[in-house]
């Protein structure tokens, strides 16, 4: 699956609704239960297109994830760089895959970039409530089938 010219405005618009729906406010209860959106679309394409979407990609949206929180640099960055490493490791894997396998090996996926942002703000004295961190792990998984969906017809939409 190569990549089309049409394919890097989709990707930059996907990422800015992404970054959009990231920054809505929610009620404080709400607020655990909130998916990775800007993982997810990250997931998504570099499960889609692997050749375009890599590693240096990730480290820029885990930058700009970073910036727009008021996260220390590289926190996001991090945990957005595993996430794509892991996804090229598994993308071929993942396409096989139905969607509620796809959404279980997100909800593992996504339960390891929380846990590896949990550890990085526990060296910074940053308390959370015990597993609520992972909650968005779950939220995720339930909500990848729609992003997968909604991202592929954009994608075949725009040829």
């Amino acid at each position: 699956m190569e990549g089309r010219p049409g394919d890097s405005l989709l990707i930059v618009i996907s990422f800015l609704v992404a970054v959009m729906v990231y920054n809505i406010p929610l009620p404080h209860m709400i607020e655990y239960g909130r998916p990775e959106w800007i993982s997810l679309v990250l997931l998504y394409w570099a499960v889609a297109l692997p050749n375009r979407i890599g590693l240096a990609a990730a480290w820029t949206i885990g930058l700009v994830l970073d910036v727009l929180s008021g996260a220390i640099l590289g926190r996001n960055a991090l945990a957005m760089l595993l996430l794509a490493f892991l996804a090229k490791r598994l993308y071929q894997r993942l396409r096989m895959f139905p969607a509620l396998q796809q959404a279980l090996i997100v909800f593992l996926v996504i339960g390891l970039q929380l846990l590896l942002l949990h550890w990085i703000d526990s060296f910074q004295a940053v308390v959370s409530p015990p597993y609520l961190y992972l909650i968005p792990s779950l939220t995720s998984a339930l909500f990848w089938p729609l992003v997968y969906f909604v991202l592929h017809a954009a994608r075949l939409r725009f040829r």
